[in-house]
């Protein structure tokens, strides 16, 4: 299962989505937060919570890939990842 920690109005976020819908791939969105550098205020506070532990920092997007125990920050890098295994 793929599974997205990203935020509707942050362009980073934005391209992965797009790729995942080219794909046809299906998978989960978590809103945590609203974008930011430094952080945007918290909108889902499970879900923040389980992106700072499973990835280990507060950023936006990231990647979770659970049948391929992958996980991955970086648009650039996410849609790398995604047109490599699931393109």
């Amino acid at each position: 299962m793929l599974e997205l920690y990203q935020a509707e109005s942050c362009p980073h976020s934005t391209e992965v989505r797009e790729t995942l819908t080219e794909l046809g791939c299906s998978y989960v969105v978590h809103n945590p937060r609203l974008p930011g550098d430094e952080g945007g205020d918290v909108l889902n506070e499970q879900s923040h919570r389980a992106l700072t532990e499973l990835g280990g920092e507060d950023s936006i997007p990231f990647l979770v890939d659970t049948e391929r125990e992958e996980q991955l920050y970086e648009s650039e890098d996410i849609v790398d990842y995604l047109e490599a295994n699931y393109g």
